[in-house]
């Protein structure tokens, strides 16, 4: 690379940095608050379904199966759909997965094991509103 083409780089490097920078601040006041606060309340299309055993042995694989909607299947459709599926254990994400519009289903299975008890928590993200969560307290024994 000859210094002219070092130098080049560099600068549209920064002229990017400062385009993204400049077009991007500001963007969080663009989100009303109900699009910021994870809601927990229960909705029959939102609330994410957590399928997983009460109790599992520790170290050994086990499936817990999301889907979203308690009350019903939550529509996939091009303009309203979710976006991902996440799954924590306590604060820790430990899986995600990303949906398509009309060609994704919003229910996934994740296969997992653990090492202590704790609290099963799936997060998704509908196209419409922020992130809705449920919880499931899970026990590991020996």
């Amino acid at each position: 690379m000859t210094r002219w083409t070092r130098l080049a780089t560099a600068a549209t490097l920064a002229a990017l940095t400062a385009a993204t920078g400049s077009a991007t601040a500001g963007q969080e006041e663009q989100f009303t608050p109900e699009y910021r606060a994870l809601r927990t309340s229960v909705d029959p299309k939102h609330t994410p379904k957590i399928e997983a055993p009460d109790r599992v042995k520790r170290g050994e694989w086990f499936d817990v199966t999301i889907s979203v909607g308690v009350g019903g299947a939550h529509p996939s459709l091009t303009e309203h759909f979710v976006r991902y599926i996440a799954l924590y254990k306590d604060s820790a994400e430990i899986a995600r997965v990303y949906l398509h519009p009309v060609f994704t289903a919003p229910r996934v299975t994740f296969t997992v094991a653990l090492d202590e008890s704790g609290t099963l928590r799936a997060l998704e993200e509908p196209t419409h509103s922020a992130a809705w969560e449920a919880s499931k307290p899970i026990t590991v024994q020996p």
